[in-house]
């Protein structure tokens, strides 16, 4: 961990548990910010799955095969 970090951290220990469980909520959704070069990319890829879908390049799967696939994991 870099020094700045392990400052951080050795200063957030000495927070009480509610104020450290504030603090990793904070942290956490900094991380879920909304990132919209992601949201074109993401779209980017579903126009061109389904445009290969379309053209018969790939298969769709049916949804009770995805879902008995991940229930049994």
């Amino acid at each position: 961990m870099a020094d700045t970090a392990e400052r951080i951290c050795a200063a957030a220990k000495k927070l009480s548990p509610r104020e450290r469980l504030a603090l990793v909520e904070q942290l956490l959704d900094s991380l879920d910010a909304p990132d919209s070069s992601m949201d074109v990319l993401w779209a980017a890829e579903a126009e061109s799955r389904l445009e290969a879908y379309r053209r018969g390049e790939i298969e769709a799967i049916p949804l009770d095969d995805v879902l008995a696939k991940y229930a049994s994991s």
